[in-house]
């Protein structure tokens, strides 16, 4: 990447970090709720990692409304085309855009782990960069799902209801709000096609110090991420994210 293709990224990357910096509101949300509730589940389940990593899991799905809303404003401010006619390419605007957003991820996902710790109780064993590497491989799965439901939603309304049933069903099935092990049969064979399930997996692997039960899920969601970023890439290219319902 050259070195006049760094400094368009960090123009874009710059302008959304003043965007984020100016309407925290869903950054505070998404960290407070997740926060009472981890309470509540501990001492409904007794299980402070089950708590902690669940909730983390469910409330990180939400924050895609924020990671796809840094792409879909544009288009409802008829911005986009004014980033198109610059010489940024569409990697670098999905770039630029993405960086502050996964600043944003990362940091929710640091404290929550930290409150975790010193208020519910969870105790990680081991060394901590498999957390480190399981926050850094969830977070870049949830930026690259999000900008590519960004090229897809045509309104504000469509991500909102897309993005609700999507932390809903991610975090179900995934076993964010239950055990794996008290699920229903049926839902334990369709679990691994939902990513809350290698997110939670990778998370409690990362807790109990278990590197290679981290690296695997790690994996699956790097893959993921990229699939899903490269299908960004491909769909704001051909132009198809022009219209947009208001």
């Amino acid at each position: 990447m050259s070195g006049e293709s760094l400094r368009r990224i960090a123009v874009l990357a710059g302008h959304n970090v003043l965007l984020r910096r100016r309407d925290p509101a869903h950054f505070v949300s998404y960290l407070v709720m997740p926060m009472v509730l981890m309470l509540i589940f501990k001492g409904m389940l007794g299980e402070a990692t089950q708590a902690v990593t669940g909730l983390l899991v469910m409330f990180s799905v939400l924050s895609m409304a924020d990671v796809a809303t840094a792409s879909l404003t544009e288009r409802t401010w008829h911005t986009w085309e004014r980033l198109r006619a610059t010489r940024a390419r569409i990697p670098e605007i999905l770039i630029g855009k993405a960086l502050p957003v996964f600043g944003v991820l990362v940091v929710q996902q640091a404290v929550l782990l930290v409150f975790g710790v010193l208020a519910v109780g969870m105790r990680p064993a081991g060394p901590l960069w498999p957390l480190a590497l399981a926050v850094v491989a969830w977070c870049f799965a949830l930026l690259c799902v999000g900008t590519a439901i960004a090229a897809v939603v045509r309104s504000q309304g469509e991500l909102s209801t897309l993005c609700n049933i999507a932390a809903l069903s991610v975090s179900a099935l995934g076993g964010a709000l239950v055990p794996y092990a008290l699920m229903p049969s049926w839902a334990q064979a369709v679990a691994p096609i939902s990513p809350g399930y290698w997110a939670t997996t990778m998370l409690q692997a990362a807790v109990r110090g278990d590197v290679a039960g981290t690296a695997g899920p790690a994996a699956v969601l790097a893959g993921l991420g990229l699939v899903a970023g490269a299908f960004a890439c491909w769909r704001f290219g051909r132009g198809w994210s022009r219209t947009v319902a208001l």
